[in-house]
Formats: C-alpha cells, sequence, structure tokens
C-alpha cells in the first residue's frame, strides 16, 4: 500500500473484506437464465472454432453516476446484443449494471446464456454497509458481474483492500468451462475515494490481488475498469500502482511488443478498460459506443485446452478497429 504519487510512506492497515461474507453476498446476487428463457436469438457459434472472444464494457447503468442521457436499458442491451451479433462474443465482463437489467440480458439472449452479479456496497463511518440501488430506467442494484453463453462454476468475490469509508468495488472471478477459460471482472476504485483517508490509494493493493488471482490458473482472462491509466508517460503520476508482471507474465489485450499504451477506451480519450491474458493472443478490437462513456475492448484468445495452467510466453497479437 502507498499514497498518492508513490510517497513511499505507509499508511495504517486498512480493513480487508471477508472472503466468507464476499461469497454469501455472490451466493445470494447470483442470477441465471431459467428452462423458459426463449430460444437464442444470436451469438450462436460465432467465431473460429479455436478461438474464443472476451469483451469488457463498463455500461454506464447507473444514471446517478454522471450516466443521465447515454441511453436506456433497451438501448444498452442492443450495443450488448451487437456485441455477441457482430463481435462473436461469448463471454462479457461488465461494470456499472443494474441486477436485474443483467438477468434480463441473460434471458433475452437465449437459454444459453448465464448471468452472475455482485452488488457495489456504500460503507459509513460506523463500519455499515448498503447497496446502491439503480435509479431512473435501471432497475435493481448497482454492480458488476459476468455474462456468458454457458454456465459457470466456481464463483467467487475475491478480496481486496477497499476504502475505510465510500464506495466498495471489487472482483469477481468465475470458470467458464465450455469455452475453457476462467475469467475476472474488476472494478477499481477512483483515487481519492476514501471519504476518510482521501490521501489513500486502494488500486495497486486490488492489482495485487487481481494478478494474484489470475496466477492461479494460466486459462484466466481479467480485465475491467481500472480507473487508471497505463504505466506509460513521464507526466503519468499513477504508474507506480502497476504490478511489474502485468505486462511480462501477462499480455493486455492492446498490447504491442513493449509499448504499454494501447488505444483509448473511455470519451476523454484515456484508456482506463484493460484485458490481461497469458493464454495466446488472436485479436484486439476497441468498438466505440454510443450509450455509454466507455468504449468496449473484445479480445480474442486462443481457446485453451485442459494442459494450460500456467502463464507462458506470448506471440505478437494482431489489432483491429
Amino acid at each position: 500500500m502507498q499514497r498518492h504519487e508513490g510517497t513511499g510512506r505507509a499508511a495504517p492497515l486498512r480493513r480487508r473484506i471477508g472472503g466468507a461474507a464476499a461469497v454469501l453476498g455472490l451466493l445470494a446476487s447470483a442470477a441465471c437464465t431459467s428452462p423458459q428463457a426463449p430460444a437464442s436469438v444470436v451469438g450462436a457459434g460465432g467465431g473460429k472454432p479455436d478461438e474464443v472472444s472476451v469483451a469488457t464494457w463498463n455500461m454506464c447503468g447507473v444514471q446517478q453516476w454522471s450516466c443521465e442521457g447515454t441511453g436506456s436499458p433497451k438501448e444498452k442491451f442492443q450495443q450488448v446484443r451487437d456485441l455477441v451479433g457482430k463481435s462473436a462474443v461469448r463471454v462479457l465482463l461488465l461494470q456499472e449494471v443494474c441486477s436485474e437489467d443483467l438477468k434480463s440480458a441473460a434471458l433475452r439472449l437465449g437459454p444459453e446464456w448465464h448471468s452472475l452479479f455482485e452488488p457495489y456496497a456504500v460503507v459509513d463511518a460506523s463500519g455499515g454497509r448498503s447497496d446502491v440501488d439503480c435509479t431512473g430506467e435501471g432497475n435493481g442494484r448497482a454492480g458488476y458481474g459476468l455474462l456468458a453463453a454457458s454456465p459457470f462454476t466456481d464463483a467467487e468475490v475475491i478480496p481486496s483492500e477497499q476504502p475505510t469509508v465510500g464506495l466498495h468495488r471489487g472482483i469477481l472471478c468465475a470458470r467458464v468451462q465450455a469455452q475453457g477459460l476462467r475469467v475476472c471482472s474488476a472494478h477499481l476504485s477512483l483515487r481519492e475515494s476514501d471519504d476518510a483517508h482521501p490521501d489513500w490509494d486502494f488500486r495497486d493493493d486490488q492489482l495485487g490481488s487481481l494478478l494474484a488471482a489470475a496466477s492461479t490458473d494460466g486459462r484466466t482472462v481479467f480485465g475491467g475498469d481500472f480507473n487508471s491509466p497505463p504505466p506509460t508517460g513521464d507526466r503519468n503520476k499513477s504508474a507506480w500502482i502497476w504490478p511489474s508482471e502485468a505486462y511480462t507474465d501477462y499480455h493486455e489485450c492492446d498490447q504491442k511488443g513493449s509499448s504499454r499504451k494501447g488505444r483509448a477506451t473511455h470519451r476523454d480519450g484515456t484508456k482506463i478498460d484493460y484485458l490481461f491474458t497469458a493464454l495466446p493472443r488472436a485479436g484486439c478490437e476497441v468498438v466505440e459506443t454510443e450509450v455509454s462513456d466507455h468504449f468496449a475492448l473484445v479480445m480474442r484468445v486462443a481457446r485453451p485446452g485442459a494442459e494450460t495452467t500456467s502463464p507462458g510466453p506470448q506471440p505478437e497479437v494482431s489489432t483491429s478497429g
């Protein structure tokens, strides 16, 4: 743990989310399609059989978080549908999504689609926790989750350092056995997100927890909204938060050789959304969306075999979009 701008001064120990409590929260909020779901309408077996496409997208579905006017739940679902149909995406990592909208998306995509949801929580000065309700047209609670064209197994919330007072985001992992993958959707804290300690930065610890979770299985694809630029540039005051192995043991969707810059994923011209893996990458696409302040990031990876258990060397990747 470090303070802002890598001062190196240690801060007091911060409270860690209890693993058992986090898993109970996940089990209470998991959602999947039912036998009564309609027949699949999109994404039936798209892409090459030896590849699988994974996307991450901050949907900006929580209207009170400066997302007014970014589109209705119906329009956001159409973007998800396009990712599935046009980009052959089979697994989506989602942030700032409403629980009922996510469940509805799985049902509308078809009976093979399943979803997992984990709510954000606001923690007050006394330690009390409360969920964030979606407002406007959004339905349910605000949170982050996973959507896939096959069932999930071994779902877990990865314990990570969070603000003592303020909004708790998090990391949600699960296996998608039909795709041969383990995936982790992460939403990192904003800088200065602890109302009690605004000089604390949690992103370094959160990235450390995320990479530690990924290191247990070489078939993992992990990413999400990191609320951080890549570790490039002399003026980047957040470069210190990045573990070195993020770009060495793993490679990012848009990483080319030694360059870590990547294309913008936010309408302000910055890159703050990522997909990493140790699997061979076959392509990377940035999909500009009209219904969020974030673009979607789509990565094609070689469909792994059961023998893939640890990170390995990476070939060069072709990019498009």
